[in-house]
């Protein structure tokens, strides 16, 4: 995971599909690129929204860990 782009919650809040295109989310510390999920479609995904840190969000999730599989990594999410 060394040399991936670091980014901030500010920076990581604006790829929510409609300040900027991307659609990130952060994931125990990782961001994620969700932008070709049909789950995220609009930058949405049930009452969880992009460009935040749903790690918290997840522990309640019908679903486990190895979802997050699916989606490539873009960076690190830094305080």
């Amino acid at each position: 995971m060394e040399n991936k782009k670091e980014y901030t919650k500010e920076e990581l809040a604006l790829r929510n599909g409609k300040t900027m295109p991307d659609v990130w989310v952060a994931y125990k510390g990782l961001i994620y690129d969700v932008t070709r999920s049909e789950l995220f479609e609009d930058g949405e995904h049930y009452f969880h929204s992009s460009g935040c840190d749903l790690t918290e969000e997840m522990e309640g999730a019908p679903h486990l860990d190895d979802v997050m599989d699916e989606f490539i990594v873009v960076g690190k999410l830094i305080e």
